[in-house]
């Protein structure tokens, strides 16, 4: 028996159990340890194609095991810290109206369209060595980065927090299924020239979650999505 080609399911698999462990943190209200098994399926996630790509391990079996892993660990998961969130601020909320008390259960347009985002990814032929809409994981630590870090003002800025939330899930949902190239870490060579924009981004990056912490992550991922854009409009231009 060839062990080596289980070995990117198992860190697969690793990235499943690591998203519903995050859940439960966050049906529990702890978004700090939600945020960090995250974190920890982040870390998986990447590895898993890495150890597929080490060991010539490919099956058509990882690849619909590591959606079904992202839907859970980048879809699932921040989708719980929202609705905790949610749930959280309209208890705050001083309101008489009955609707209000379904406002949190929007927190689950995230894993929807994270569920369609992969769907889209798994057909799509073009997303060899950039993405088309915003990868789930990039989405994901986004919302975990922010829920963490407002979670102590959401009482005292309940209502600011509720519509903010909500407009920005919408429109970050729509960005996970839109047309707009996003650039990614698959670069065949570590050369300045052709990569200038993603040594940019790690600098920044580096520099933000020094100086903001999991502030800085969320700041991260925003700017990630300011540079894929400017990338796709001067593409645009030229041609």
């Amino acid at each position: 028996m060839n062990v080596k080609k289980f070995i990117p399911n198992t860190i697969t698999c690793m990235n499943l159990v690591s998203g519903c462990i995050s859940s439960v943190m966050a049906l529990q209200g702890n978004l700090q340890w939600a945020l960090v098994w995250i974190l920890l399926a982040a870390v998986f996630d990447f590895f898993d194609g890495l150890a597929a790509r080490a060991l010539h391990a490919y099956s058509p079996i990882g690849k619909e095991l590591d959606s079904l892993a992202d839907i859970v660990s980048f879809g699932v998961a921040p989708g719980m810290m929202l609705f905790i969130s949610l749930n959280t601020a309209v208890g705050s909320l001083a309101s008489d109206v009955y609707i209000v008390g379904y406002l949190p259960y929007l927190a689950f347009i995230i894993p929807a369209f994270s569920g369609l985002r992969l769907a889209k990814f798994n057909i799509d032929e073009r997303q060899v060595s950039s993405f088309i809409g915003l990868p789930v994981p990039a989405h994901a630590l986004f919302w975990g980065a922010s829920l963490f870090t407002v979670q102590p003002f959401i009482p005292a800025h309940a209502m600011l927090f509720v519509v903010t939330s909500v407009v920005v899930a919408f429109l970050l949902s729509l960005l996970l299924v839109s047309e707009v190239p996003m650039f990614s870490f698959k670069v065949k060579n570590l050369a300045w020239k052709g990569n200038e924009v993603r040594y940019v981004f790690v600098s920044c990056a580096l520099v933000l979650i020094i100086l903001l912490g999991f502030l800085g992550l969320a700041v991260t991922i925003l700017l990630y999505i300011l540079l894929s854009i400017f990338m796709y409009r001067k593409q645009a231009d030229n041609h």
